[in-house]
């Protein structure tokens, strides 16, 4: 499987890494977070230390971000469940998949995973919760269509990002349909994704679950870098899918 098989329903083609394992039945999806790619160092620490423990993983660019095709001004939680719809219709049907999402990656497997049960697994890192909040917090004194996020060029804020995220509101109601099963952790001092966030999703999960708050660590977890999270990652993986 090569990036260049993998295109959304838009004809974009998705930028992915691979990375192998000896557990031929699994596949562990990593997606990114508002402006990141795949290649940031959270999802790939992430995915060399549970390749090295056995577990097959793929690290993607949502359209418009990194390598893959398509504009940053149509990025969206919606958009990036139509990508992330698009790469699991390439898995075989046999593979079982986990679906490991960071921040607004989160709230793209959260509702994906609510209607479709080709996501067997699923892991929220920070993720983000209340959309219509985050985009108020965040960028409620800019000007959709002519500001940009963060101060990065290239990085604009888009009129439909906007209105995406206000419409979502909160992924409250996708989570309370959630039935795989479901690890949730979140940095305490988190300054961009409050832990009450995850704190929220968990409490309105009513699938198997688990909260994992990571004392004093922030929002990408450099504090505590990529070891405790492949242990905590890797040991939801093996008590769900288990065996080699």
């Amino acid at each position: 499987m090569t990036s260049s098989t993998i295109k959304n329903p838009s004809g974009e083609r998705l930028d992915i890494a691979y990375h192998p394992g000896s557990r031929r039945d699994t596949l562990v999806i990593l997606g990114h977070g508002l402006t990141g790619n795949k290649d940031r160092p959270l999802l790939v620490g992430l995915a060399q230390g549970l390749s090295e423990r056995g577990w097959p993983c793929m690290r993607v660019s949502f359209s418009g971000n990194g390598d893959s095709e398509g504009s940053f001004e149509d990025v969206s939680i919606t958009k990036g469940i139509e990508d992330l719809k698009a790469i699991l219709s390439t898995v075989p049907d046999y593979v079982r998949v986990a679906y490991v999402g960071h921040s607004m990656g989160s709230a793209i497997g959260v509702m994906t995973a609510a209607k479709d049960l080709r996501i067997n697994l699923l892991v929220s890192l920070a993720g983000m919760t209340r959309t219509a909040d985050f985009v108020e917090r965040e960028f409620g004194g800019l000007i959709p269509g002519e500001s940009v996020m963060w101060d990065e060029p290239d990085h604009p804020l888009s009129e439909s990002f906007v209105a995406d995220l206000k419409t979502i509101g909160d992924v409250l109601p996708a989570a309370a349909t959630v039935t795989q099963p479901w690890l949730l952790i979140h940095g305490s001092a988190d300054d961009l994704v409050p832990a009450q966030d995850g704190q929220d999703a968990h409490a309105a999960a009513v699938c198997r679950k688990q909260w994992l708050e990571i004392e004093g660590a922030g929002h990408m977890f450099e504090e505590v870098g990529s070891p405790q999270l492949v242990e905590a990652v890797d040991g939801w993986l093996e008590a769900h899918f288990g065996g080699k």
